[in-house]
């Protein structure tokens, strides 16, 4: 999934697993939807500064959590891919819960409404999750705490992706803003917003 460039592993994360384990339990849910952040070149992506304090678990090895904070206050989830030393990752946008609602509910604050809008946004995902920058590095592969895993009800067919601009990066220039490197499995209630198309 993660041994690839970022377009391509952002495809294939959707419909995998994300499990994180902690004292509280299991929590699961399914990725419905990522977005794609290229390495220095990609004005959108943490990588356009170089290796930071902040950035050095995006420079890989691939399939390693990277977790950062934004605004000061909400954390968000990246998978690490492509070749090590490279700065490529999927910003994890959405997922659908699955497993440890109650959990989640409590974490949100949201004792009612639709389970589907629990993780529906990345800061959302985390903190549905228990997702925090102390899980920045762990290796989403062999790790106990945080971890993917393939979907074993998943339909054999191909599923449906849509594809459209990322979110909030304007600041990147239009050659970067535009790009439709945001995707999302169709008709998923757990996608955080609209898709609006890219070029």
């Amino acid at each position: 999934l993660v041994s690839t460039d970022a377009v391509t592993a952002a495809r294939a994360l959707l419909g995998a697993l994300l499990v994180r384990e902690d004292s509280d339990g299991r929590h699961v849910g399914r990725i419905v939807e990522t977005e794609a952040y290229a390495g220095p070149l990609d004005r959108a992506s943490h990588a356009r500064a170089g290796c930071t304090a902040r950035t050095a678990a995006m420079f890989g090895p691939p399939g390693r959590a990277y977790v950062y904070l934004v605004y000061g206050m909400h954390h968000c989830l990246n998978v690490v891919c492509g070749p090590d030393g490279e700065a490529a990752a999927v910003l994890i946008r959405a997922v659908e819960p699955l497993t440890g609602l109650t959990r989640m509910r409590e974490r949100r604050g949201q004792s009612d409404g639709p389970a589907a809008r629990l993780a529906a946004g990345p800061a959302r995902t985390c903190q549905a999750l228990g997702i925090d920058r102390t899980l920045s590095g762990d290796d989403l592969i062999t790790d106990e705490r945080l971890w993917l895993a393939t979907d074993p009800t998943a339909p054999s067919a191909a599923p449906d992706i849509i594809d459209g601009r990322r979110i909030g990066v304007a600041y990147a220039g239009p050659e970067w803003a535009e790009r439709p490197w945001r995707f999302g499995l169709a008709g998923s209630a757990a996608l955080s917003k609209p898709f609006t198309r890219g070029r």
